[in-house]
């Protein structure tokens, strides 16, 4: 299969889940939340995103094998136990999308996203391909009515080859506030070698305009974006990173691979993702597969604090990676300079 065919119902995808977000995002009064094991919240949306994906991918590109986020496993304990209000509210969050979907067929698709892609032998080359979702990225943005996306990646060889990231919070005008829901959203795409485009989360024949970006000029003051939860970053560290690039401007805190958006499309110039120290976290490659690519399609510098390229052949986790670090080139080397000055300390 080509890569625009795969692209294209890659969008769709993306699309139908992005819609269905805003609906239930504009409802947050009646949407309840639960928390997962890791402490992490997961709600109506993430359960219904991931199935409007994996049925889509499934529907247009045969059985797809997926490593996503969420599991079913909760939702079909509480059907057995008796409780069936999860489920019946996924399943009508789902029919939004896919209209004749049933609650055996959208746990069915929520699990499409358990595969476990081991290499066969160890290397890059022994991987075959398989989508990285994550249905929800941000769920705590999302909760707060704040930014998240939608992220799905397609992985080849251990490296994302086409990234969609799904932003339906996310104004194209840079001026709205971060933290005021835009109606229609945002949606970037692109494949490896190809560029990166941009068109609404809305209407599914609205052109795509391709993002460009330029090296921020020296002397202008610099934008970083991170995360706002300080769980898996550290702000103190940034901070001080930060403060030897020189004239800064204020930094943007947002949710999930949003961020990797605001860098490809210049609204930042950095986005950093600094371990605390003492920090055994591994992040998961469902978290930035799609980011990533796009990033890179749009100039910058990806790399992990020690200037490694993020590695997605090790499984469902960046075991041989810490933090991220992204910018454009002379940017990133200052970055990654600061950060060795800076040490562990």
């Amino acid at each position: 299969m080509s890569q625009p065919d795969r692209l294209s119902v890659a969008r769709l995808a993306v699309l139908r889940a992005s819609r269905l977000c805003r609906r239930l995002q504009a409802d947050l009064a009646r949407l309840g939340s639960m928390t997962k094991g890791d402490a992490s919240p997961v709600t109506v949306a993430d359960f219904a995103a991931q199935a409007v994906v994996a049925h889509t991918l499934r529907e247009m590109l045969g059985p797809p094998t997926i490593v996503a986020e969420e599991s079913a496993l909760e939702l079909r304990r509480r059907r057995a136990e008796g409780d069936p209000g999860l489920i019946d509210a996924v399943l009508s969050a789902v029919r939004t999308e896919w209209a004749d979907a049933t609650a055996e067929g959208v746990l069915e698709a929520i699990d499409l996203g358990a595969a476990e892609p081991l290499p066969s032998g160890g290397g890059r080359g022994d991987w075959s391909g398989f989508w990285a979702l994550d249905p929800i990225d941000g769920t705590k943005g999302f909760l707060r009515n704040g930014q998240y996306a939608v992220a799905l990646a397609w992985i080849e060889a251990g490296s994302p080859t086409l990234g969609v990231l799904g932003c339906p919070a996310l104004s194209k005008d840079f001026n709205r506030p971060l933290d005021e829901p835009d109606p229609r959203g945002t949606i970037y795409f692109g494949v490896a070698g190809g560029g990166v485009y941009e068109t609404g989360a809305e209407d599914e024949r609205e052109a795509p305009v391709r993002v460009r970006r330029l090296e921020p000029a020296e002397g202008e003051p610099v934008r970083l974006c991170e995360s706002v939860e300080g769980s898996h970053t550290s702000h103190d560290r940034a901070e001080k990173v930060m403060e030897r690039l020189g004239e800064l401007a204020e930094p943007l805190r947002l949710d999930g691979q949003t961020k990797y958006a605001v860098a490809a499309r210049g609204q930042a110039d950095v986005y950093l993702r600094l371990p605390r120290p003492g920090s055994r976290y591994t992040e998961r490659i469902w978290d930035h597969a799609a980011g990533a690519l796009l990033a890179r399609e749009a100039g910058l510098a990806v790399t992990d604090v020690d200037g490694r390229e993020l590695d997605f052949s090790r499984g469902r986790g960046l075991d041989k990676n810490r933090g991220v670090v992204v910018a454009p080139a002379r940017l990133h080397g200052l970055l990654l300079g600061a950060i060795r000055a800076l040490g562990e300390d």
